[in-house]
């Protein structure tokens, strides 16, 4: 059996693994190295194939006995083949770049790019947007002739790229750029893949500017190593299938509604037969406060309570594949949106306001229902992606949310 990998420096949790036993039959493992083992370990013979990540898509070329023409002229290595001993640097990160483009629809032939970072990933972009015909390509970096201080003189580009590890699981929020600096930008990418939308991917979604993230890339870059690993050709369409596979599994299902619609109950039962974790929203409150939520608006009242649960739900949003159920007053607080829709789909349940109990519900307690309901049915309808309906049973209601989403 092959021994393949993924080489990298702090790899955490990685997709590759599950992307290539996608793909293929081989071992797939990680391989966390600091740069003083690079070179012992590349010479170990202990691996057929390696990918490569951050920070050494540089670094290991010159201790490659053969670079690809293609990898060469980019500057940037991130797949490599042991053939008997002979290491061969390739770079499939440019199909995968490629690939993104095509399937985001952006044209980006005779248009001004940006490409925000100056690593490995920007050499691959950068090639990548000069071959389609992008004209100039300017790199941002910190400290280079183009950089953060000065983007003044580009607010004319068109084509935005993010080739940063900035907003990036777990410093999700991050962006390399306001884009409110541009004047009419028609294309956003990010290479990063979690969170499934950036901060910089929310604020093109929220300007109804073009845009993509990096789950594509990081599928048909993977496809296109498997190619080389196994020296076998595989249908473009695996990457479709894949990238959907991975979607599905990163992404949270976030049940919003009034207070009592039964958002833990439908919660706990749609974890059950989805078979993951449910998170409770209000429980993990209490559990950090250390108090009960009557408790919490007692002593600071309703504003020191949302404060306390967007910081929560900003953290709870950054998981991926989870159920999380929210407070019923989440949605009056515009900045819990990008936290739950930055990994999830939101649903709305709906309930007859006459079903809905009170007790142990402060904000329920202290309004009339029907004034509460006119007051935040407008915030659920924003925040939602779809509507579901729990005036039957817990399991009618999980089934409808399972085909409306899944």
């Amino acid at each position: 059996m092959l021994r393949c990998g993924l080489l990298g420096r702090k790899l955490g949790h990685s997709y590759s693994p599950q992307i290539h036993h996608e793909l293929a039959s081989y071992e797939y493992k990680l391989y966390e190295k600091e740069p003083e083992e690079l070179n012992r370990f590349l010479k170990s013979g202990t691996f057929d194939g390696l990918n490569v990540t951050i920070p050494y898509k540089k670094a290991v070329m010159p201790l490659l006995d053969e670079i690809s023409p293609e990898a060469a002229a980019i500057g940037s290595v991130n797949t490599i083949v042991n053939r008997a001993g002979k290491l061969t640097g390739y770079n499939t990160d440019a199909f995968g770049f490629s690939w993104m483009l095509r399937k985001s629809g952006v044209e980006v032939a005779g248009k001004k790019a940006l490409v925000f970072g100056s690593g490995g990933a920007s050499v691959t972009v950068c090639h990548v947007l000069k071959s389609l015909g992008a004209d100039p390509v300017v790199v941002i970096s910190r400290s280079g002739e183009n950089n953060y201080e000065n983007l003044d003189r580009h607010t004319d580009a068109k084509i935005l790229v993010n080739a940063t590890p900035l907003g990036m699981y777990p410093e999700n929020g991050t962006s390399p750029v306001d884009l409110a600096c541009f004047d009419a930008p028609e294309g956003v990418l990010d290479v990063v893949y979690n969170p499934a939308r950036t901060a910089l991917m929310l604020q093109a979604e929220a300007l109804s500017v073009p845009h993509a993230s990096g789950l594509s890339m990081l599928v048909a870059q993977a496809k296109k190593a498997c190619e080389y690993f196994t020296d076998t050709e595989i249908p473009d369409t695996e990457i479709d299938r894949i990238e959907r596979l991975l979607s599905h599994q990163m992404q949270n299902i976030v049940l919003i509604g009034m207070p009592g619609c039964g958002k833990s109950s439908i919660g706990q039962a749609l974890a059950n037969t989805l078979h993951r974790p449910f998170i409770d929203a209000d429980a993990e409150i209490v559990r950090r406060a250390g108090c009960s939520i009557p408790e919490i608006f007692a002593k600071d009242g309703e504003p020191g309570f949302r404060k306390f649960e967007s910081a929560v739900l900003a953290d709870l949003g950054k998981a991926s594949g989870t159920i999380l159920a929210t407070g019923g007053g989440c949605v009056t607080r515009p900045e819990n949106y990008p936290s739950l829709h930055q990994n999830g789909r939101i649903v709305w349940l709906t309930r007859p306001l006459e079903l809905l109990p009170t007790d142990g519900r402060p904000m329920s307690q202290a309004n009339p229902l029907a004034a509460l309901w006119e007051t935040r049915k407008a915030l659920y309808e924003q925040f939602s992606d779809v509507t579901v309906r729990n005036d039957t049973t817990i399991n009618v209601c999980v089934q409808q949310i399972e085909e409306a989403l899944l």
